[in-house]
């Protein structure tokens, strides 16, 4: 059977014709892989297109045991619970073929029997197309909303190579793997959802809001703590220019044909009409802008929750003084919203408006935007029920491998795997560290990084500290013991952790470190006066009498002698004998010059005179003439 729509969505992919050109509309089909483990002769990967209904597993895999039923193989009558698995054996993966009903019911006839999940093999030979569910109809409704398994389509030539190895007596294992159906690239997963403000348009509408209600929390947390970028949007299509004046356009359409969205009742006579449709998604856009600006872009999810709780159109109160009062009661800036929002009736583009049909074409990996409602993770569309933990599961797959936030890690989506015997992981029960980290994904072995010092090894068996501050860290693995409120520890970080038993102690360092008895080992204290105590890494030297112990010479002095001595008397006795030293030179070298000139003036004057001391001298005059 062909792929099956809402009639809201028919009505959008045929009006999207005149906007979006055929050169460049693309719908995206998005995949997983699906593995077949055995027989041999069909072992290989394949690709799966993953259903829009249900839960797919995204970031995450499931293995088990394809079977192809004898009768009913397309699925459109009940089962029973015929594949319900016993205890210990790999889960049913349901193989049904296409045809005769809606993909919807079948999975959900596959979900009663028991089945963990489907796989639905196309009946003709043709692309991967995605399941999508059947126009709104209550009978459907009631399944629709229940589908919890996931489901997938194969091409036509696969599927047959999976009933033959069956009808041959092969037991057929797969596995099918969501976990790159969303990229992962970074600690931040950016998402966006493509949403309508109309609360009365069915099965899908009811689905819709209540997801919004659903998912508020654990969305405004995600964006609080900065771990995601989220984006609303909405789809609007213009009018050709051929029908801009028609009454169709004119009660579907805001600035002249440009933007317009389905009658919500689909009758143009009475109710409200599709501009006013357009005219509240403008404002919950705008909503978002302002919101961004003022740095708190989660009060949009307070909006819009608040909205089609206060504003239904059951009630005939979704209008703008009813819009008014919500965005006051968010403390919002209601000029601001005005302002971007502009002037419905201009015969001219809206920004905001014109933006968002740019939005709409598929870039890079991202098809176009034909389903409402359609959540883009990391740029792929997600496929699957609108429902809280799904969607959740597909948000936290996009966060990289042990980077996602605690509401990834809650009850509603996995279980703790760290818990049951550490993982499997390498760990220090004493220093209470672990090699275990659990995601979204699964529990990882990775050595920790504890106190800014990394653990380096395979995370499995060995996890050794690296780096300065390693003895921080369980001592650097080295022996260490408190008593009596002292401790010692033989980590010595010197560039490289090495375990030395520190003074006192003697041993290998790592195991143990034993005190030394420095008084029975003549080590300390060996003066005639000492007496010596030993103490748990040290020892305690007293002197008999009146000596004091001076450890560093290991000896005793007097203690009188030491007492009464002040540093300022010393230095007033060094002052003094350098004054006198200073003196006294002083005076012998006045002495010896003073006798130096003596001598001197006395030889001078002898040569003219007698002197006390001296004998006559006989003149030159006298000795000539003898």
């Amino acid at each position: 059977m062909k792929l099956r729509s809402s009639s809201l969505c028919l009505l959008l992919g045929f009006l999207l014709v005149f906007f979006v050109p055929a050169s460049v509309a693309r719908f995206v089909v998005e995949k997983n892989s699906l593995t077949v483990t055995s027989p041999a002769k069909i072992k290989g990967k394949h690709d799966s297109a993953i259903g829009n209904f249900g839960i797919p597993q995204y970031g995450g895999s499931l293995a088990g045991i394809v079977v192809y039923p004898k009768e009913n193989r397309k699925g459109c009558a009940d089962f029973g619970d015929s594949f319900k698995s016993k205890p210990g054996a790999l889960p049913t993966i349901l193989l049904l073929d296409r045809g005769n009903c809606f993909f919807a019911l079948k999975v959900w006839n596959a979900q009663k029997a028991g089945a963990s999940a489907v796989i639905v093999a196309d009946d003709l030979e043709e692309p991967l197309i995605t399941m999508d569910t059947p126009e709104e109809a209550a009978a459907s409704a009631k399944y629709i909303e229940n589908i919890t398994i996931p489901s997938a389509l194969v091409e036509k030539s696969f599927g047959e190579k999976l009933k033959n190895a069956i009808s041959g007596g092969d037991m057929v294992n797969v596995n099918l793997d969501w976990r790159e159906a969303v990229p992962h690239p970074d600690d931040r997963v950016e998402y966006e959802l493509w949403t309508n403000s109309n609360d009365e348009c069915g099965v899908k509408c009811d689905m819709l809001m209540d997801f919004l209600k659903d998912f508020k929390g654990a969305a405004q947390i995600l964006e609080k703590g900065g771990y995601t970028q989220f984006t609303p949007h909405y789809i609007t299509w213009y009018c050709p220019q051929a029908f801009t004046l028609s009454k169709q356009c004119k009660s579907q359409c805001i600035n002249h044909g440009r933007y317009c969205a389905p009658d919500p009742e689909q009758d143009f006579s009475s109710g409200y009409d599709g501009k006013d449709v357009v005219v509240e998604n403008l404002r919950q856009l705008c909503v978002f802008k302002v919101a961004k600006e003022a740095k708190k872009p989660w009060v949009w999810w307070d909006y819009v929750t608040d909205f089609q709780i206060r504003c239904p159109m059951k009630e005939k109160k979704y209008n703008k003084e009813c819009a008014e009062a919500v965005i006051r009661s968010h403390g919002l800036d209601i000029k601001k919203i005005e302002n971007c929002m502009g002037n419905p009736d201009a015969d001219t583009d809206n920004p905001v408006l014109k933006e968002e049909q740019d939005a709409q074409i598929g870039k890079g990996s991202r098809g176009d935007v034909t389903i409402l409602p359609t959540l883009v993770v990391n740029n792929r569309q997600y496929r699957g029920k609108l429902e809280k933990v799904a969607v959740l599961k597909a948000i936290c797959s996009g966060f990289e491998e042990t980077t996602e936030p605690a509401v990834c890690l809650s009850n509603d989506l996995e279980t703790n795997e760290c818990l049951d015997n550490n993982g499997g992981c390498w760990q220090d029960k004493g220093a209470n560290i672990t090699a275990c980290k659990d995601t979204f994904r699964g529990r990882v072995c990775e050595c920790p990084l504890v106190d800014g010092v990394q653990f380096k090894g395979d995370g499995y068996t060995v996890c050794e500290a690296s780096g300065p501050g390693r003895c921080k860290i369980n001592n650097g693995g080295c022996w260490h013991e408190t008593r009596n409120g002292r401790s010692f520890s033989a980590c010595v970080d010197d560039g490289g952790v090495k375990c030395q038993c520190p003074a006192g102690f003697k041993g290998d360092g790592v195991k143990n470190c034993e005190d030394i008895d420095e008084c029975n080992e003549k080590k300390a204290c060996q003066c005639p006066e000492c007496r010596c105590k030993d103490t748990w890494g040290s020892y305690e030297c007293t002197c008999s009498g009146d000596l004091l112990y001076i450890r560093d010479h290991d000896t005793c002095i007097s203690k009188t002698a030491s007492q009464g001595r002040s540093p300022w008397a010393a230095f007033w006795v060094i002052l003094i004998g350098l004054a006198m030293a200073a003196g006294g030179g002083y005076l012998v070298y006045k002495y010896r010059i003073r006798s130096y000139m003596d001598s001197e003036i006395r030889a001078i004057m002898a040569q003219y005179m007698p002197l006390d001391s001296q004998g006559e001298v006989q003149s030159h005059v006298n000795a000539e003439r003898a």
